[in-house]
């Protein structure tokens, strides 16, 4: 079996798990006894490069000295990324790697560094959901999608923040070497779950913004428990003894969100954790949900996640 050569560009201020976390996936194939994979960390200079760790991350190359075809170049993030960006040498190098590589990826915003380079140019990318409309303004060449883990748009594969980049790991994996060693490679790791790319980077709580006033948070917290009741509007504003226009101006300048969208984002996450984790009727599932029928439901999962229920559940069922 040939190796296949890795290149992990690395920098001052580089997220630390963003490098290792791949780099420990590719050497765990070896370790399972398929010498698949060469790692290779390198930056602009042989410093070792300090993280908030307490360790220091020492370059195998410069970026000069890469020469030859690579196999798959990867990108990290990290704090260091905006002064990265305007790298004399780094950026200049991904542009001619990856002109030599047969793939591409970043982790976290290292996708900020890969749309510099001109790279995402007219494709679908991500990034960590906390900088992906940084990444849409900065960059509006690039599709960016907020919620999935990691992202494929041919050669060039994106993923979310921090430990996304080791499910991105493992999805390349994946792709040379068939789903068994990557499943092989996650348990030796005791991963969780090797996720696919598709799956929500957080919770729909999550993405919006806890309210300050009680009666709001109040009532945020009893949504999630109601999702099969009345949550218009109407009945929302009633139970927080306002009035609809008075809620509905005051809940999305407390949460970032409408009370709908938040709705919505509440019932697909609740249908979701279903359709992975049970066997339960899709029609069953939309009543507990609260989106009454299955049709009002599929209209949601394509909103939020761009597949129907079936689809999901065929591609994410445990």
């Amino acid at each position: 079996m040939r190796q296949r050569r890795i290149v992990i560009a690395a920098f001052a201020g580089v997220q630390p798990l963003d490098v290792v976390g791949p780099a420990q996936v590719f050497a765990a194939a070896g370790a399972l006894g398929a010498k698949a994979y060469r790692t290779e960390v390198v930056a602009s200079t042989l410093d070792p490069i300090e993280t908030p760790g307490g360790y220091a991350i020492v370059p195998r190359a410069r970026l000069s000295s890469v020469r030859g075809a690579i196999d798959t170049l990867i990108v990290p993030g990290g704090e260091g990324t905006r002064a990265a960006i305007a790298d004399a040498d780094l950026v200049p190098f991904l542009e001619r790697a990856a002109r030599r590589s047969r793939r591409v990826a970043s982790v976290c915003t290292g996708a900020f560094l890969l749309a510099r380079a001109g790279l995402l140019d007219g494709r679908n990318a991500t990034t960590h959901w906390a900088w992906c409309d940084a990444l849409r303004r900065g960059f509006p060449a690039v599709r960016v999608l907020d919620d999935p883990i990691f992202v494929r748009d041919g050669d060039v594969w994106t993923s979310a923040g921090v430990t996304a980049g080791m499910d991105l790991a493992l999805a390349l994996v994946e792709d040379d070497h068939g789903p068994r060693l990557a499943l092989e490679i996650a348990r030796q790791l005791v991963l969780f779950v090797k996720r696919p790319g598709g799956q929500s980077q957080f919770s729909a709580q999550l993405a919006a913004q806890a309210a300050e006033r009680e009666p709001l948070r109040d009532l945020q917290a009893w949504m999630v428990d109601h999702l099969d009741t009345d949550l218009s509007v109407p009945a929302l504003a009633q139970r927080a003894y306002m009035s609809e226009r008075n809620f509905a101006r005051a809940f999305k300048a407390e949460t970032g969100m409408t009370p709908a969208s938040y709705v919505e984002g509440l019932r697909v996450e609740r249908a979701r954790l279903a359709l992975e984790t049970t066997a339960e009727p899709a029609e069953q599932i939309a009543r507990r949900c609260g989106f009454g029928t299955p049709e009002t439901m599929r209209r949601a999962f394509a909103r939020r996640l761009g597949v129907s229920p079936a689809a999901y559940r065929t591609r994410f069922a445990a």
